[in-house]
């Protein structure tokens, strides 16, 4: 197999990597970062996208983030791959406890609940194995949808800046060293090129 280790890891070398990756825990988000860049869009399409993405991982309907993304970013007219993207980054099994922990308690202020639920409990894992959605909107869902929409907004506003310029800026770097680039092939006569 190509890229194989000669010796393989031990149990020991597999359990380091599994605490503290070699490559370091910022490798995937310069990957992620390096992907929405390289993008053949345009910075409005990228950012567009990137956006969506995070707006929907908000929401706790998580079996269709990628649906509802690709629907958003397609009255923006942004690139799906952008949107696909933000799902995966901004909505992960490591976000997930964070942005439920954060809608439930927004929710809950918004719609002002604290006073009706003080003594309730809600059997969170009955209601999930029954799987009846009109028992699960009071209780869960609708606590959560309602607290998804103000973060949603703010981090989905704020990354479509942010992903807008840093793409824009990237994009017209690319472009001058390109341009630069068949500058010295043209000044450079055919005769005078160097040999490999």
């Amino acid at each position: 197999m190509l890229f194989r280790r000669r010796k393989p890891a031990g149990f020991k070398e597999k359990m380091r990597e599994l605490l503290w990756p070699r490559k370091g825990f910022l490798r995937p988000i310069r990957y992620l970062t390096m992907r929405v860049l390289r993008l053949s869009a345009t910075p409005h399409a990228v950012a567009a996208g990137v956006a969506a993405g995070v707006f929907v991982s908000w929401t706790p309907f998580i079996g269709v983030h990628f649906v509802m993304a690709f629907v958003i970013t397609y009255f923006l007219s942004g690139s799906m791959v952008a949107a696909a993207l933000g799902c995966a980054a901004f909505g992960n099994p490591l976000t997930y406890p964070f942005i439920w922990g954060i809608t439930w308690e927004i929710g809950h202020l918004l719609l002002s609940r604290e006073d009706q639920l003080a003594g309730q409990t809600v059997d969170l894992a009955a209601l999930f194995h029954k799987l009846n959605f009109t028992e699960l909107w009071k209780p869960v869902l609708e606590p959560m949808l309602v607290g998804a929409i103000p973060p949603a907004i703010v981090t989905s506003v704020a990354l479509y800046a942010l992903t807008f310029y840093t793409v824009r800026s990237f994009q017209m770097r690319r472009h001058i060293r390109l341009m630069e680039r068949a500058r010295l092939r043209l000044a450079v006569p055919a005769g005078d090129m160097p040999s490999i």
